[in-house]
């Protein structure tokens, strides 16, 4: 049977999915994401410059969910019914003020991370991409706190001393593929 949960005016509706990411309805995107956490769809970019470093995002300190932490280039939900590349792509440009040059899909992950600042679950089906960039980024301050490209070893170093999003390791994990693929094996990714 569908779920679906009433919004307001303002709210954001994300598609809820089964294990197999098939459609089964709708909720408010709050009520989603707080515990148990409903499985939703969700999408999560990276993308590389020339030199095969990638891009990294600082999440705005005025974010609802997982605000000043590190993550991926791009991350978040399609509409209920967007294909979730265009979602992937839409975000990417409204966020960081440059359209990938290049973005082609990198499989899917599904997962269950409770994030323990804020109480919130994240329990998404992601669909994966990997692409490049070559504009000069013009982030949007409300979504992005600060941007860096990183090589292998920057990365690790980052990871290290700095706080990332819950997802962030699953989902580099489940695109390495698409990643060497793309990157080159002698890129390191």
């Amino acid at each position: 049977m569908p779920h679906s949960t009433a919004v307001e005016p303002g709210q954001i509706l994300l598609e809820l999915v089964d294990e197999d990411g098939a459609t089964i309805g709708t909720s408010e995107k709050l009520a989603a994401h707080r515990a148990p956490g409903l499985l939703h769809r969700a999408f999560s970019v990276f993308l590389f410059d020339p030199a095969g470093r990638l891009l990294l995002q600082r999440r705005a300190a005025g974010k609802y969910h997982s605000p000043g932490v590190w993550s991926n280039t791009c991350c978040g939900h399609p509409y209920p019914g967007e294909p979730p590349f265009l979602a992937a792509a839409r975000r990417t440009s409204e966020e960081l003020g440059a359209a990938p040059a290049l973005l082609r899909e990198a499989g899917t992950v599904r997962y269950h991370h409770p994030d323990p600042e804020s109480g919130l679950v994240e329990r998404e089906y992601n669909h994966l991409f990997a692409g490049l960039v070559t504009e000069p980024l013009r982030p949007d301050p409300a979504e992005v706190g600060e941007t860096a490209f990183v090589t292998p070893g920057e990365l690790g170093r980052l990871i290290d001393g700095r706080a990332f999003s819950v997802w962030f390791g699953t989902v580099l994990d489940a695109a390495r593929p698409a990643i060497r693929e793309l990157t080159g094996a002698a890129a390191g990714w």
